[in-house]
């Protein structure tokens, strides 16, 4: 058996380093033992974090930067209400398109185009330009994955509905907000009006609708990324004088959300590596 404790083992008011010695004993045998025998404590270490690491390389199957997983609750009502709509309310984005039916936002891309030194988008110079725009966004791609309705690609805005029609509204020929059975309240902007009757409109949106209901949910995404990658060279190729563009589409706001979870993480590295300096030289006796 062990004998008596030395009294100046024993924690007492005066001696206070009674956690300090066994504790450097225990440590002192540690080195002991990486100084006798060190592949071990080298090799071990870099196997362990090699083995652990390779679990990295299954980071982009399952990160989870999707904004409707990250801020709304699991299993949250208006989900399960969303669900009751898609049921008895299903959508047909190949056939029969309809966007005030979508129980969300769809995937789209939008474009408004605002008419440059005060002038009306309905001027012919600046209606011409419209056009241009309209024909830079319809490439093949889109037409084959455009949401369609009535056998043809849903149009992005009802001032182009007519196929072929080259030439804008007359001042005066349409009536706003409501015109006929059409509501134009959503497809112009910046309206001047006399007695109903539509005279000019400083700005016009275009809305490009693609499916998602099928298989081609995932081609339509990628579409919508090329997009956003391509817009403004095409814009700057298309030289447009008259109009002013802006574009937003389904997927702007989730890059968005993406780029700033890129440009804060430098910051918090930043920050704990302050805050760890700080701690640090606080305890420095």
């Amino acid at each position: 058996m062990a004998g008596p404790r030395d009294p100046a083992e024993r924690c007492s008011c005066c001696n206070t380093d009674c956690v300090e010695r066994p504790l450097r004993r225990l440590f002192e045998g540690l080195a002991s033992g990486v100084a006798a025998c060190p592949w071990p404590f080298v090799l071990l270490p870099l196997l362990l974090s090699g083995g652990l690491g390779a679990g990295f390389l299954f980071l982009p199957q399952r990160q989870a930067n999707d904004i409707e997983g990250q801020f709304t609750p699991t299993g949250g009502p208006a989900k399960a209400e969303r669900d009751l709509v898609r049921r008895h309310f299903p959508t047909n984005d190949s056939q029969r398109f309809s966007a005030p039916r979508l129980p969300t936002e769809g995937a789209y891309a939008s474009l408004i185009a605002v008419a440059t030194n005060g002038t009306s988008v309905l001027d012919p110079t600046a209606w011409e330009e419209v056009l241009r725009l309209d024909k830079t966004v319809r490439d093949p791609d889109y037409e084959r994955l455009c949401a369609r309705s009535d056998g043809s690609c849903a149009s992005p805005n009802p001032l182009l509905s007519r196929r072929g029609e080259e030439r804008p509204p007359a001042p005066g020929s349409l009536r706003f907000p409501v015109n006929g059975t059409v509501f134009l309240g959503a497809a112009l902007g910046g309206v001047d009006t006399d007695g109903g009757r539509l005279l000019s409109a400083r700005a016009l949106k275009l809305v490009y609708y693609l499916r998602e209901d099928g298989p081609e949910a995932e081609d339509s995404r990628q579409w919508l990324q090329s997009f956003l990658r391509n817009i403004s060279s095409k814009l700057r190729e298309l030289d447009l004088s008259s109009i002013q563009v802006t574009y937003f589409t389904s997927l702007s706001r989730q890059q968005e959300f993406e780029g700033n979870t890129k440009s804060v993480i430098p910051l918090f590295s930043i920050t704990y590596f302050l805050t760890i300096t700080f701690a640090i030289v606080s305890c420095l006796r």
